[in-house]
């Protein structure tokens, strides 16, 4: 069963690579290979008699598959809605003309500059906020900076970048940072401080070498107002709304330990009653003003049924066991000894990139405790911070391997083999070089010597 799992996913992530060559949308490949997975896994073991007896049974088999699809179905879910609700607000912004306080003030066109610029912006505001929305924010501004489709493609992929690693060292900012944080992995004020330079240094690198490349002004779209003008005061209002709505987000969990989607859809609730408001107003003066329900008709859903599909597949290889025998066995070859320990970590961040980075960092969080009799990694083990900076920026190593840059290829429409020529490696060069920095700056040099000593 294991094999055939593994062959029809590595088939399914082929057909979602190859969809420009292959003439078909990847969303339609992720349910398929979703609903293909679940149905196999199911389907196998009922005909196993052995699978069967060691459940208790056929129906209490059945009972433990569907238990799990649904238990899955709602973490998909979270994420979904999640999603759902921060498109639909920065869309929301996106019409009232909000973005434009911001891109007005953006006044450079040297293509430089505005790399710099809008990678340092990113790297702190997914810190505030995560990855996945800043990436969302940052893209609807490229819209309005830049005309060329190529061209915003090769910025969009240093958003995906800056926002997984500005995610990375924030208790909020990444969804498998907060897993750690909340899970008491690792705590507020030492993750920041442990991970913060090398995350900046992960960012900086591609930064510096794509810079060296680039050369030229760019060519701003041209002002599309649709025949409504957006009076300033409600641009400023909206967009100061709709970023106090998804700021309100974490502060809504931390307060609650509610799950983050809740506050997002809360958010959208009061911005979607204030331009109600606004738009009944308006249209009596002869104006007709976007709403949350004009906004919806055209908020990207393929993208959203994308993420549906590809997580419920992930999550087929976590019940299977298929991800927990791969956590077992990168344990047993490099043991739980530094720099064992690392290599564990660089090596989950770069499986992160090929399947989902939660169900990775959950398998490592069950298999070492951080209490009882046997206690590999205790609160604030270089292994729990180490895990946050990797799993956090070795997705962006492919486009799907972050919600951040499956996000952005839904939005933007990039190609997976585009993101592959041109971003991998830049991402692995900020990868590699800030996991160096984090482990030079974890030990003395007494320790680097001693580990050289070892490995020669």
């Amino acid at each position: 069963m294991v094999v055939t799992l593994i062959t029809i996913f590595i088939i399914g992530y082929a057909c979602i690579a190859l969809e420009h060559p292959l003439r078909i949308n990847k969303t339609a490949t992720a349910l398929l290979l979703g609903g293909l997975l679940w149905a196999v896994f199911n389907m196998f073991n009922v005909s196993t008699a052995g699978v069967i007896d060691s459940y208790g049974g056929l129906e209490a088999y059945r009972h433990f598959v569907s238990e799990n699809l649904i238990e899955n179905l709602g973490e998909t879910a979270e994420i979904v809605f999640f999603l759902l609700g921060a498109m639909t607000i920065v869309t929301l912004i996106e019409d009232y003309q909000g973005f434009r306080v911001i891109t007005d003030r953006i006044t450079t066109t040297d293509k430089k500059k505005l790399l710099w610029t809008l990678s340092i912006l990113t790297f702190f505001l997914s810190a505030l906020l995560d990855n996945m929305t800043t990436a969302i924010v940052m893209v609807a501004l490229l819209r309005k900076l830049i005309a060329d489709q190529k061209e915003r493609w090769l910025y969009a992929g240093m958003v995906i970048l800056a926002a997984n690693a500005g995610g990375a060292w924030s208790p909020i900012g990444d969804v498998t940072t907060i897993m750690l944080w909340i899970g008491g992995q690792v705590t507020t004020v030492n993750i920041i401080v442990k991970t913060i330079v090398a995350s900046l240094v992960c960012m900086v690198v591609p930064v510096l070498i794509l810079g060296r490349t680039l050369k030229g002004e760019i060519v701003r779209p041209a002002d599309e107002q649709a025949g409504i003008e957006v009076p300033s005061h409600l641009r400023k209002l909206v967009l100061i709304m709709g970023v106090g709505a998804l700021i309100f987000v974490p502060i809504f969990k931390t307060i609650t330990h509610l799950p983050p989607y809740l506050g997002m859809l809360m958010g959208l609730a009061v911005l979607w009653v204030t331009t109600e408001i606004i738009s009944r107003k308006y249209e009596k003066e002869g104006h007709k003003l976007p709403t949350a329900v004009s906004t919806l008709e055209h908020v990207d859903v393929p993208t959203i049924l994308f993420f549906l599909g590809i997580l419920m597949a992930v999550s087929c290889l976590k019940v299977s066991g298929i991800l927990g025998s791969l956590a077992s066995g990168l344990n047993s070859a490099f043991g739980t000894e530094a720099p064992g320990f690392f290599f564990i970590d660089l090596i989950i961040g770069v499986l992160s990139s090929v399947v989902d980075n939660v169900p990775l960092v959950a398998a490592a969080m069950g298999m070492y405790p951080i209490t009882g009799a046997e206690v590999d990694f205790a609160v604030n083990h270089p292994f729990w911070e180490f895990l946050a900076y990797c799993a956090g920026t070795g997705g962006s190593l492919l486009i799907i391997g972050s919600a951040a840059g499956v996000a952005v290829m839904g939005m933007e429409k990039i190609d997976f083999i585009w993101y592959l020529k041109k971003i991998t490696l830049l991402a692995f060069a900020g990868y590699i070089v800030g996991a160096l920095v984090f482990i030079l700056m974890d030990v003395t040099l007494f320790e680097q010597i001693e580990w050289l000593r070892n490995l020669a």
